[in-house]
């Protein structure tokens, strides 16, 4: 009996993960501000979002305990790192304008790239320059940061700018390490909603959150729950998935889809301007997600090469 071999390579399947991952987070902002309507604010969202979550798959991780005792440092090493990430993302916004928290985290392709570099002796290569350039470009044209990318200045600057490298770093770990997607997901949970939830009790003993309005649960929960077992989970075990079969550099650049659905879907839900502007840049941040794979593609296609081999031996 024969093995039927899949249509498409496991970094083909690591590639659309990523860019999965990216255009679901673009819409993560509806149901945080749907929440904040509610009286649930800021990082208490974002805990809450975590909470579920993490209930959702406590079945599973019930089932697989054993990979996740003490002895399991490795593992919690790298899911509290993306867990504490994900929240000083987040919690970003509370400290600093959301252009900066967008310029700042995603400069994550450039740290992605040189990690590669330096610690896995990859090479940057011409496709890689002109992707990040396109990336960058689309970026600061859809931000309308007109003297550039801003250096960090204040506390939401900082969060941004190191979540962006930290989450390059768990990029590179994960293609190193060869972790279990499902665990490491299931981990990023458990770390992201401990995290959120410190960050979030801290910011309210502090005067800088508001309290929840916990009344309002039950009128929460019946879209929360559906949102989260069938868009959110899958997204977080994308997002896991896409790095360990990636250069990290290319997994920020396929994230940064991410940008291109926000900006589309404030305009269209939030009335949020979508001129001219934001259409260059969702389009440059499109053509540097599909340069490398569009690249290599090209390269593979054998008519091509027979083209350009004859072409060059006239």
């Amino acid at each position: 009996m024969t093995t039927r071999a899949l249509p498409f390579s496991t970094t083909t399947l690591a590639k659309a993960a990523a860019i999965f991952s990216g255009l679901t987070f673009g819409i993560y902002w509806i149901p945080l501000r749907a929440m904040s309507d509610a009286g649930i604010n800021g990082l208490w969202s974002v805990a809450l979002f975590n909470l579920v979550s993490l209930a959702m798959v406590l079945p599973v991780a019930i089932l697989r305990w054993r990979d996740f005792i003490p002895g399991a440092w490795r593992l919690h090493l790298g899911t509290f790192t993306a867990g504490l990430t994900f929240v000083l993302y987040a919690g970003a916004f509370l400290y600093t304008e959301v252009i900066r928290v967008i310029v700042l985290f995603y400069l994550m392709p450039i740290w992605g790239f040189l990690l590669a570099r330096f610690v896995l002796g990859e090479k940057i290569t011409g496709i890689h320059g002109l992707s990040m350039a396109l990336g960058l470009g689309g970026l600061i044209v859809i931000c309308g940061v007109e003297q550039g990318i801003p250096m960090p200045s204040n506390t939401g600057d900082w969060m941004a700018f190191i979540a962006g490298f930290t989450w390059a770093c768990v990029a590179l770990s994960l293609l190193i390490d060869h972790q279990d997607p499902i665990n490491y997901s299931i981990g990023f949970l458990f770390w992201a909603s401990a995290c959120s939830v410190v960050l979030a009790l801290f910011g309210t003993q502090n005067g800088v959150l508001a309290k929840p309005d916990l009344s309002q649960l039950a009128s929460i929960l019946p879209w929360l729950i559906p949102f989260t077992l069938l868009i959110v989970i899958p997204a977080v075990f994308a997002t896991i998935y896409g790095p360990t079969h990636l250069n990290p550099g290319v997994v920020g650049l396929l994230f940064m889809t991410e940008i291109g659905v926000a900006a589309a879907t404030a305009a269209l839900f939030a009335g949020e301007p979508f001129g001219r502007p934001e259409i260059t840049g969702v389009i440059l941040i499109m053509l540097a997600g599909i340069a490398e794979p569009l690249f290599q593609r090209i390269r593979s296609n054998k008519p091509v090469k027979q083209f350009v081999k004859k072409a060059s031996d006239d």
